[in-house]
């Protein structure tokens, strides 16, 4: 009787059979181990590291659904409440008679490197504040927008730039060319979306204040005479010092976190007219990120007598002399925004 000949397989073929099957249990052994994890964070026993991991979450764009994975709707969205920062009331605004600009303001700009317990970033002082104003893409619409780098394109002279105020993201879709609240440009209402009665909005003044307040587009306009505002959502974008006090929610039983260890933004300004602008990279091994509160004391430690936070996550950038000197969190690099505060 005639034995049959076992096939051997193509070498080839069989180098790659074994190369995906060490990468699939590779895989498998690396999503248990991230499963575990969150599940240590969300039902451990610190409920700091519950707190925060849920709201880092909660302000990223993709990751909003994985505490949902181990906490309920409603353990969720307590949570969330109970770490934001103060909400101003309609016709809350900055009091500007506590900036006072020097007549003889120097023009220099300084670089500095800031590091806190849980994050790493970069802060601008523009002393001169005049220099500083809001650059955009142009045509806002829903498509996407441009890095902040070639907003700075657009305009002449620009040295410096950080990312602005919020946009369209809205889960399933993205529209970074397309702001949200108020927009304003050199004293004109370049966008104004319907159906708001006021709107969180921060800038600066005709003569150079920075402005932080719930205003309607008229008082904007006609009665603080605001040159360049975007609108920053509470959630988002919340005011962090104002009037020189930070707007931290201290609450007995509150964890007055004010929001997760992510990537942000903020700009403000000292009492001499000197104007912030500070990004802090997150989402890395070497810098977790700043919560609002962090970054509110990060902006009193420099002299903020007002300051806001911008769009944070993937969109923090900082531009100096033509390249971006942070690390934003993305391996295809910056987000793209609808407009960035520019220097000229």
């Amino acid at each position: 009787m005639k034995k049959s000949k076992k096939r051997s397989r193509h070498p080839i073929l069989a180098t790659i059979g074994r190369v995906l099957a060490v990468l699939g249990v590779t895989v498998a052994f690396v999503l248990l181990a991230a499963v575990g994890v969150v599940f240590l964070l969300l039902k451990g026993p610190s409920q700091t590291a519950k707190t925060i991991f849920t709201v880092s979450c909660y302000e990223t764009s993709a990751m909003k659904w994985v505490p949902k994975m181990f906490i309920s709707q409603k353990e969720y969205d307590e949570i969330i409440d109970s770490t934001r920062m103060v909400e101003v009331d309609d016709g809350t605004v900055t009091d500007t008679s506590m900036i006072d600009i020097a007549e003889d303001v120097t023009q220099d700009i300084e670089l500095i490197d800031v590091v806190g317990s849980s994050y790493k970033g970069k802060l601008l002082i523009v002393h001169d504040p005049s220099r500083v104003f809001l650059g955009t893409i142009g045509a806002f619409g829903e498509y996407q927008g441009e890095v902040v780098q070639e907003i700075a394109a657009h305009y002449d002279g620009v040295v410096a730039g950080v990312n602005g105020g919020d946009f369209v993201d809205m889960g399933s879709y993205s529209y970074t060319a397309q702001p949200l609240g108020l927009v304003i440009s050199n004293g004109e209402i370049v966008f104004q979306e319907p159906g708001y009665d006021t709107y969180h909005i921060a800038g600066f003044t005709q003569d150079n204040h920075f402005f932080m307040g719930q205003v309607t587009a008229d008082e904007a306009i006609n009665t603080y005479h605001i040159r360049d505002c975007v609108y920053t959502a509470h959630n988002t974008g919340p005011f962090l010092v104002m009037d020189g006090e930070a707007m931290i929610n201290e609450v007995p039983d509150s964890a007055t976190y004010g929001g997760g260890k992510n990537p942000r933004t903020a700009i403000g300004q000292r009492a001499d007219g000197a104007v912030l602008l500070l990004v802090v990279d997150g989402r890395q091994a070497d810098s977790l990120g700043a919560t609002f509160k962090d970054l509110a004391y990060a902006m009193l430690e420099y002299g903020a007598v007002n300051a806001c936070a911008m769009d944070g996550g993937t969109s923090s950038q900082m531009v100096y002399n033509g390249e971006v000197i942070n690390h934003p969190y993305s391996p295809t690099g910056p987000r793209r925004c609808p407009d960035a505060w520019l220097v000229r």
